[in-house]
């Protein structure tokens, strides 16, 4: 597919994060009333050591000026690309697709499965994602819970030791390895390995790893949560970026209390809310644990994939 008349395209670079950002945020707020993203998690993606510009990344100009942009990331191993694509041009974002499946076919894999999440209400780029031979194959709910007062923390488990933040090298491999055993079931949600994730963590300008809470049982990590200030500025929520227990530490009620943690530290720290996204095809009962602590969905999208044989 070609661009129209009159549109060029260039590499994307870190200096458009300014300008994707306002972009983004007029066209979701026309379909949710309000910004999906703040201009601070913008640009740390954009930043993230995992995102080569020059390669996974494109801005589209017209005559009126910005036209759309896409990038086109590999994940666990290049197994999967997520696609964030923004413009309202049907052949501008065939294009930006065409760019999209061509870096995925440049992975070296037999196969790789293309990601695109899609706010729920996006009619048209869940046609154009249609009639490409996409299909949804999952939804992600973005929760939030609104604080009404002053939170209490909650009481810690019996035989839970709890560490807050992670200062060093051993707890910050504690902590991806909790995330690591917790996610191995849902491979499309695998963390990176430890130098690549503890560097993009290192990259954002959210976040602190102060923000890291471990969970420990008879000495070993077996709970975790990362917190970043993604949606401050915008918000004034703090964020639950990951919350993961591993499977032989389940039913003992570590998750409620992680983000019931979470819950206080915000509060304490005059935040209005907190946020956190969850897959809604996530095998274990996440949806009803985010609910059942008081947690609401305030935004639908649908991920939309397809499977791309090299």
């Amino acid at each position: 597919m070609s661009l129209p008349v009159g549109h060029t395209a260039r590499p994307m670079r870190l200096d458009d994060a300014a300008l994707i950002a306002e972009q983004s945020a007029a066209y979701t707020s026309a379909l949710l009333g309000f910004p999906k993203h703040s201009p601070e998690d913008v640009a740390n993606y954009l930043r993230d050591p995992g995102v080569d510009l020059a390669t996974d990344g494109w801005v589209v100009n017209g005559p009126d000026g910005f036209a759309g942009s896409a990038t086109a990331v590999r994940i666990t191993g290049g197994s999967h690309v997520n696609v964030d694509i923004l413009g309202e041009d049907p052949a501008v974002l065939g294009w930006l697709l065409d760019q999209a499946e061509r870096r995925a076919r440049e992975a070296g894999r037999a196969e790789v499965i293309l990601r695109v999440g899609v706010i729920h209400s996006d009619e048209r780029l869940a046609a154009i994602l249609a009639a490409r031979g996409f299909a949804i194959g999952t939804s992600a709910h973005r929760m939030r819970i609104t604080f009404d007062g002053p939170v209490a923390p909650p009481v810690v488990p019996e035989g839970v030791v709890v560490r807050r933040g992670a200062p060093d090298e051993a707890s910050r491999r504690a902590a991806h390895a909790v995330l690591m055993e917790a996610f191995e079931e849902q491979p499309g949600t695998l963390p990176r390995p430890f130098e690549e994730w503890a560097a993009s963590r290192e990259s954002r300008s959210t976040f602190d790893w102060s923000q890291v809470t471990i969970a420990e049982l008879d000495g070993q990590p077996v709970g975790m949560t990362e917190c970043n200030d993604n949606f401050v500025s915008t918000d004034n929520c703090g964020y639950v970026g990951r919350l993961a227990v591993v499977p032989s530490a389940r039913g003992r009620g570590l998750a409620k209390f992680l983000l019931r943690n979470a819950f206080a530290v915000d509060a304490a720290a005059g935040r209005a809310g907190t946020i956190l996204h969850v897959d809604t095809s996530n095998p274990t009962p996440a949806v009803a644990l985010y609910t059942g602590v008081g947690m609401r969905p305030d935004l639908i999208s649908d991920v939309w994939m397809r499977t791309i044989a090299i």
